[in-house]
């Protein structure tokens, strides 16, 4: 027994006729009779008395409408729970972020989607400015966060914060100059301002090592003016006079028109919220 027989059963009973319950079941009267008669082999009774007056339900045939009512019961819940299983399935949302925007950026974002979206499956990486572009473009990544816009064919790209990044000193010790990579427009932008020569600079990667370094042993450099501000303020740090200033712009880059997962405007949001709270950002 299937359970289109136990449909057409109770449409039988509803509609009061065979021919009634055909139409509205968008079969045909045979295709009714034939899965009333496999039910009644099925079950080895008569069910319906057929008459001049429609259709009559038989002893045996009233005995069994609770049984039918349960069964077409039990298909609609698990009909149900396949959907809403389905719909659970995970999404990946794979995103990167340049080295020297891992902290705090990238990292807020993971924590924010982590409690606000459970159900995405996130795959992050960092890496160099060249590498994130080459994998955004072969849809190995569905976003990225850099420094450098590259406005290519297919691609977005969104500006969404801008800091500056300003030349501070240990006032302990104000040697040896100390580089810090924050990307290749900042690199360009330097080089033209020569503030002291980067070639013979002590050279970091990140940001947050190159404090460390800068508060425990002394020298110079050039850092985010939010990290600096308490250090400034405390009287560790002072700001360099007349030295140039530097624009920080981040960048969210993503495929236009592509593969990007359900809910991604719902992350983009929670992170261009994440990057307004400046508050948040530390070492």
């Amino acid at each position: 027994m299937d359970i289109e027989q136990a449909r057409t059963f109770l449409e039988i009973i509803h509609s009061g006729t065979f021919a009634r319950a055909a139409e509205r079941l968008h079969v045909t009267q045979t295709t009714v009779t034939a899965r009333v008669q496999a039910l009644e082999a099925a079950l080895n009774c008569t069910l319906f008395i057929r008459n001049r007056a429609g259709a009559k339900l038989t002893k045996k045939g009233e005995a069994f409408v609770k049984p039918a009512k349960n069964m077409m019961t039990a298909w609609e819940q698990a009909k149900q729970l396949c959907s809403n299983a389905a719909d659970q399935t995970p999404h990946r949302l794979n995103i990167g972020g340049e080295i020297s925007l891992w902290n705090p950026i990238l990292v807020d974002w993971l924590l924010a989607l982590n409690e606000e979206m459970p159900h995405l499956i996130i795959n992050s990486q960092v890496s160099t400015t060249n590498m994130l572009y080459e994998t955004l473009q072969k849809q190995e990544v569905d976003a990225i966060i850099v420094h450098s816009p590259r406005y290519l064919t297919g691609l977005v790209v969104e500006q969404i914060a801008e800091e500056k990044l300003i030349h501070v000193a240990s006032c302990q010790q104000k040697e040896p100059d100390l580089f810090i990579d924050w990307g290749e427009d900042f690199s360009l932008q330097f080089d033209r301002c020569v503030p002291f020569n980067r070639k013979a600079a002590m050279q970091f990667s990140l940001g947050p090592m190159a404090l460390k370094y800068l508060l425990a042993k002394g020298g110079n450099g050039y850092f985010r003016t939010r990290v600096v501000d308490k250090y400034l303020k405390e009287g560790q740090l002072v700001h360099v006079k007349d030295a140039p200033e530097f624009t920080y712009p981040i960048y969210l880059v993503y495929l236009k028109n592509n593969r990007v997962p359900d809910g991604f405007e719902q992350a983009k949001a929670l992170l261009l919220a994440n990057v307004k709270a400046f508050s948040s950002w530390s070492l």
